[in-house]
């Protein structure tokens, strides 16, 4: 295993650990079914690694065909969740058990994760454009989050709606990284290439990690945070 698939798998390992944390504060505010609750979380994060795991193992999966394969095994299903898991519980107590300020600063994690995008490239595992040296300029935008979090929750310079603005902008820039990755892989003409730009390796595990848990957080935790602001501003 190399350095670079260590880092993805630590990076991963502490994004499930805040998931769980957030997780279990949550069931304990809302005070329904605790232990039980908590066994589900548990199960629930472990079982979606493993399903990753196995996916990404399928012969098949490492493919440029269209419909992108790993699109339809992790992004689309991780959205569907996201989607009807918030909607379905976006007026019960658990949700504002949360804190509001976890779920703006830890949005600094896409840092970490746009440095794992640049030691890729230096691997060969990704293209330039789905950097920050192409078209990528989410690590930009990760930056902001303590500053956001500092502004609007310590000294209370900037008031909390414009969080809500903030958020959509994450999710906007969330939107243009599957979108470079989309035409690095089916239109790279646009970036001047005749063949995909985005190696086969790109699609193996730990690298899927990315479509399937990292990039699918980040827009939780918007999502979240959205739910969050506008029940409460």
């Amino acid at each position: 295993m190399t350095i670079l698939e260590i880092a993805f798998l630590t990076l991963t390992a502490f994004t499930v650990l805040f998931l769980f944390l957030i997780g279990t504060r949550a069931i304990d505010y809302s005070g329904v079914k605790p232990m039980k609750n908590k066994v589900v979380l548990v199960i629930g994060l472990i079982a979606w690694q493993f399903y990753i795991f196995i996916a990404s193992s399928f012969v098949g999966m490492q493919s440029y065909d269209f419909p992108p394969r790993f699109a339809l095994a992790f992004i689309i299903p991780s959205f569907a969740f996201t989607g009807l898991f918030l909607y379905r519980n976006r007026n019960e107590k658990w949700i504002f058990g949360i804190q509001e300020h976890w779920l703006v600063y830890f949005q600094s994690f896409r840092v970490l994760v746009e440095l794992l995008f640049v030691y890729a490239l230096a691997e060969g595992v990704f293209n330039k454009e789905v950097t920050i040296e192409g078209f990528n300029f989410d690590m930009v935008f990760a930056f902001t989050a303590p500053i956001m979090g500092l502004l609007v929750y310590r000294q209370k310079v900037i008031p909390r709606k414009s969080l809500v603005f903030w958020n959509y902008i994450g999710l906007a820039i969330l939107a243009s990284v599957i979108m470079v990755f989309m035409i690095s892989i089916y239109t790279p003409h646009i970036f001047g290439s005749e063949v995909p730009l985005l190696p086969l390796e790109a699609m193996t595990y730990p690298f899927v990690l990315i479509a399937g848990f990292l990039m699918p957080t980040a827009v939780f935790l918007h999502i979240l945070s959205l739910i969050q602001l506008k029940k409460q501003l």
